[in-house]
């Protein structure tokens, strides 16, 4: 069947019962570990298991808030999901996909081509939604060599930041430093320009048409994924950025796993205010 980095929630609804697909629940909020697993227990689309930010989809301790956690780890999480590497995986979260997005992006990274975001996520399903029904799947197999996808870490993002373009998304105080509410310094990556994630989306919460989005990121003199790393706070709604440039069809972005939350804390350079600034810092 067709499939591409985004679903709608229309297609989901007329391919539940399609034999292995799997739909998984990524809501998750900043300060509140234990609401994402309370809202799925609540409500889901019917049949949907829940993965865990946090506890799932993160490693506790490495570069950054959010360190993406050991393939092995993560397969071991897929096996006990009933995912298997020909599953049809759609993940969903309701704000916007920048939870989700790390799950989509992590599976990629595996080599997991069947993987899509649920275009406009939970406020666009068209269906009453399931309660109090915990899915239990049965474990499976998952075998896969990780590393697909491309990334890069906070020295050899400093030895190329004079020839790549790189992608802050996170708001545009946080980005300008006029606020920092989760880590220690305030700013933003020198020569990095801000694309918050809002800006890949329509007011209803949808992704904007690829064109729109191919021109928007042309103004931002992104010719090709390739040639983009997105960041963010801690990793996760980088993979937002990531996603949309493929939507775009602008190939594939290096995403900086441990982002800001790893180079504030290391001493690095930092810029404030709109100005993307220059590299090296002088």
């Amino acid at each position: 069947m067709p499939f591409g980095p985004l679903v709608s929630a229309g297609w989901l609804a007329g391919h539940l019962e399609h034999e292995g697909l799997h739909v998984v629940d990524c809501r998750w909020y900043l300060g509140e570990p234990e609401r994402g697993p309370a809202t799925y227990h609540q409500s889901h689309i019917p049949g949907a298991i829940y993965m865990d930010l946090d506890r799932d989809l993160s490693a506790p301790v490495g570069p950054g808030r959010h360190p993406l956690p050991d393939p092995d780890i993560f397969m071991e999480t897929l096996r006990r999901a009933g995912i298997e590497p020909g599953s049809v995986v759609v993940a969903y979260d309701d704000r916007g996909g920048a939870v989700a997005s790390r799950l989509w992006w992590m599976l990629r990274d595996l080599g997991h081509k069947k993987v899509a975001v649920l275009d406009g996520g939970l406020a666009a399903w068209p269906t009453p939604l399931m309660d109090n029904a915990t899915v239990t799947p049965a474990a499976v197999q998952y075998h896969a060599e990780a590393g697909q996808m491309p990334r890069i870490d906070r020295d050899a993002l400093a030895a190329t930041l004079h020839s790549v373009l790189a992608l802050d998304a996170r708001a545009g105080e946080r980005y300008r430093g006029e606020e920092e509410p989760i880590d220690p310094v305030a700013g933003h990556i020198p020569t990095a320009v801000n694309r918050p994630l809002t800006d890949n989306l329509t007011a209803d919460g949808r992704f904007r048409p690829a064109s729109e989005l191919a021109d928007q990121f042309a103004d931002l003199t992104v010719a090709g994924g390739s040639e983009a790393v997105s960041y963010c706070g801690s990793g996760v709604t980088a993979c937002h950025n990531i996603l949309a440039l493929e939507v775009a069809g602008l190939g594939t972005a290096t995403l900086y796993p441990g982002s800001w939350s790893d180079w504030s804390t290391a001493g690095m350079p930092v810029q404030v205010g709109p100005d993307p600034g220059s590299w090296p810092v002088r």
